[in-house]
């Protein structure tokens, strides 16, 4: 593999497509952009690739992202798309406790979509492995042909002799904090979808660079999220009794802690900040949600947002509740909500 430094950064400005070129050359062109892993033994070239795991385990997790229901190529540039991939992927690997250390990528397209469109997934893929979890690389993919252009990740972890932190460990008293940032990728897709589209609702390119620039921080958070992967070994030497990655809403996911541990979430609404719902119901953010020991200092990165409750006759294990109250547990949900459009 040619090392990523030695490849310029920019994709081609060939107007080649999938169609014009074999597998074997389209392949040429991705993996040369790609990082090599510092725990690859044997890379691309072989059926299966070979990486260390001194640890004697590895966590492993894969993410899908489809045109359509995850993201619309008006909005998304190739490089968002090929960052966003990564970071979900690396997201999941650091709420177990781990350091994420290699990727494996499946790509299927029409084949008319430009092979600059893959040289860009590469590019994001590649920047944000290296700005995110250096020395994470990828080692290897598959390349096949789609009415809708789909990003298959699989992620790969180290938990270098930490036992890895589960859902299920969350125990009453247990301080309830987060790493990352909360709701504004909700914000960034409300927004897409209200203004970055054309009269019929279609989305539109010139809108959504519009909204690029009059709501940065938002657009960027849903478009190409930067979650806190470091964080996640943090918080697991830290001594987290329970951990997740906050993907469908903080709410839903915090229930998903309850549930697993068999108590309840009480959220304090001053931590929440001035969007209470937003907080709650916005899906993509990808901090990490974790719960810590009563009275033992929270990492650097963590702040609180609430406290573990006990189950009880009245309140079943899983409730979430704020200030007290019980809340719903809204969120993403891929199964709800998508009108079948691709953009």
């Amino acid at each position: 593999m040619t090392p990523a430094a030695d490849v310029p950064r920019s994709p081609s400005t060939s107007t080649e497509t999938l169609a014009d070129l074999s597998e074997g050359a389209v392949l040429g062109r991705i993996f040369p952009r790609l990082p090599a892993a510092a725990a690859e033994l044997l890379g691309p070239g072989d059926d299966a690739a070979v990486i260390s795991a001194p640890d004697g385990r590895f966590v492993v997790t894969t993410d899908m992202m489809i045109q359509g229901p995850d993201f619309r190529l008006a909005w998304s540039t190739p490089h968002d798309l090929g960052w966003k991939a990564a970071a979900t992927n690396l997201s999941d690997v650091a709420a177990m406790g781990a350091r994420p250390t290699a990727l494996v990528l499946a790509i299927a397209a029409p084949p008319s979509t430009p092979v600059s469109v893959l040289e860009g997934i590469a590019d994001g893929l590649r920047d944000c492995c290296e700005a995110l979890a250096p020395g994470c690389g990828v080692v290897g993919g598959d390349l096949s042909a789609s009415d809708a252009l789909t990003l298959a990740v699989t992620a790969f972890g180290d938990l270098e002799g930490r036992a890895p932190v589960l859902r299920s460990g969350a125990r009453p008293g247990d301080t309830v904090a987060l790493s990352g940032r909360l709701g504004d990728a909700g914000v960034g897709l409300e927004l897409l979808f209200r203004l970055g589209v054309d009269a019929d609702g279609v989305p539109d390119l010139e809108r959504a660079n519009a909204l690029k620039l009059t709501h940065p921080a938002e657009v960027a958070a849903q478009l190409t999220p930067v979650p806190p992967i470091a964080s996640g070994p943090i918080a697991a030497l830290a001594g987290a009794t329970a951990m997740l990655d906050v993907s469908d809403g903080l709410a839903i996911d915090a229930g998903r802690i309850a549930r697993a541990s068999g108590v309840g979430i009480d959220f304090d609404s001053a931590c929440l900040g001035e969007r209470i719902e937003v907080a709650l119901g916005g899906g993509e953010d990808h901090g990490l949600l974790a719960t810590f020991a009563p009275g033992s200092a929270l990492p650097p990165g963590f702040r609180r947002l609430g406290t573990v409750t006990a189950a009880s006759a009245s309140v079943r294990a899983g409730t979430i509740t704020v200030d007290g109250a019980p809340h719903d547990q809204s969120g993403w949900d891929p199964y709800r909500g998508w009108d079948g459009a691709a953009g």
